[in-house]
């Protein structure tokens, strides 16, 4: 870890926590040239705003009063939209992941903050500015003086913890130490047999800039370069085979149109962080199914579907009967058994694109698209059957279920219809459970 950088750089650290804030400047202080502390977004803002000349570096918590640390790293991106910026969080909420990507931010550490967790974070959102600001210092004419200067530029590049190309737009003219051990190459010679264009490397994956884009592009670095900062992400196989997950910034060098700096960041944690929450926050914890969550964000657009496009709709209400007498005499363990259970016999029941969410305790809920009433009550009555003719749980338990059924009618609203198979459901119960009732 590359820590000697960090000596000559300010750093605005915004904390709401007096006792945090204060610790944590002091340790700070002893790492960086000066540490301007804010105890909240609104004075981080302002403090920026008098000293942004001085200011290198910006590491906020989120959740703050006045004004939240997002709010105010998105305000100060609007000042100055290339400043490195570190959050701090102990959320598990993937939305602000996500924000935090939209704002710009470089990295991140988790709270209760690890020292050595967020120097780390600092010193790779730094690098790639620090790396520029050597190279703009070296003022190198690539055109008459890059053959003198290879070995300063070689240790510089070196020193950085980013993979970082220098290329002409035409081929590779200096890469760093990183780039060589990512590849398992000795040289650039060795790399540019198998192919002058690092692009060739980039995995074909929704959702990343890939090969088979690039290659349509007249400049594959400009369109990169031109991308919104979030969208700059490719995937990389490394020399063990491995997937690595790369944000990609771009810089003139030396000021001359077609020669370019490419830093490529490593956040592979950062998105599988980003993704790990997204499923938390989209799925219940106990059997891996769709939550209410989830199930809101879904139904209001299949409504919209089913309505507009005349096509029909189906919900499947159903709920364990007795289940409380499972917990009472069995135990809750047992009682989660069954749960896990139930879901595995349910998902095996439905269609890809069928949609099953855990509605809460032992109640069920499945979203049917494109299914009638008719069709929705085979799928309850087979899911019934299974679960009638199956031992449960390590204690091969007897369960029954009871179903409601219903289709989506022109006048339902979310509340309506939901209102109704639940009613198919109360009344299932009520003529002695285990059956399925339709509305």
């Amino acid at each position: 870890m590359n820590k000697e950088i960090l000596q000559d750089i300010s750093v605005l650290y915004v904390e709401d926590e007096n006792d945090v804030r204060e610790f944590t400047s002091k340790l700070l202080g002893s790492l960086v040239k000066k540490v301007y502390s804010a105890e909240n977004g609104l004075v981080g803002l302002e403090t920026f705003e008098k000293h942004q000349d001085q200011i290198d570096l910006i590491v906020s918590d989120i959740n703050m009063p006045k004004m939240d640390g997002l709010e105010m790293c998105t305000r100060i991106k609007k000042i100055n939209d290339l400043i490195p910026i570190v959050i701090t969080s102990a959320h598990n909420d993937p939305n602000f992941l996500k924000k935090a990507i939209d704002v710009g931010v470089n990295t991140y550490a988790m709270k209760p903050i690890d020292l050595y967790q967020l120097v780390e974070s600092m010193i790779k959102a730094i690098e790639p500015i620090i790396l520029k600001r050597k190279l703009e210092q070296l003022n190198i004419s690539l055109e008459t003086r890059v053959e003198q200067e290879i070995q300063k530029i070689k240790s510089i590049l070196d020193a950085q913890d980013n993979i970082v190309i220098v290329t002409n737009n035409e081929t590779i003219t200096n890469v760093n130490k990183k780039f060589l051990d990512f590849f398992e190459v000795n040289s650039i010679d060795e790399f540019t047999e198998k192919t002058d264009n690092i692009y060739d490397f980039f995995q074909e994956e929704y959702g990343f800039v890939t090969r088979t884009l690039l290659i349509k592009q007249d400049c594959w670095i400009k369109y990169i370069k031109n991308l919104p900062e979030v969208d700059r992400v490719v995937k990389i196989k490394n020399k063990n085979n491995e997937e690595r997950v790369f944000t990609v910034n771009i810089d003139n060098y030396d000021n001359k149109i077609d020669y370019f700096v490419i830093s490529l960041t490593d956040v592979t944690e950062l998105k599988e962080k980003s993704n790990l929450l997204e499923y938390q926050a989209s799925h219940d914890s106990l059997t891996g199914l769709n939550n209410r969550n989830k199930f809101k964000e879904l139904f209001g657009k299949e409504i919209r579907r089913g309505i507009r496009y005349k096509n029909d709709l189906s919900l499947v209400l159903f709920d364990l009967d007795l289940f409380k007498n499972i917990n009472d005499t069995h135990g809750h363990q047992i009682g989660d058994e069954v749960l896990k259970d139930i879901s595995q016999i349910v998902l095996a029941s439905v269609r890809e694109h069928d949609t099953v969410v855990r509605w809460g305790g032992e109640e069920f809920l499945i979203l049917l698209p494109e299914t009638d009433l008719e069709g929705a009550r085979n799928v309850a009555e087979k899911i019934r059957e299974a679960i009638e003719n199956k031992k449960i749980s390590s204690l091969d338990l007897s369960i029954t279920a009871s179903f409601g059924v219903s289709v989506l009618k022109l006048e339902d609203e979310e509340d309506s219809f939901i209102a109704r198979v639940d009613d198919a459901l109360y009344e299932a119960k009520n003529q002695g459970r285990n059956k399925v009732i339709t509305m």
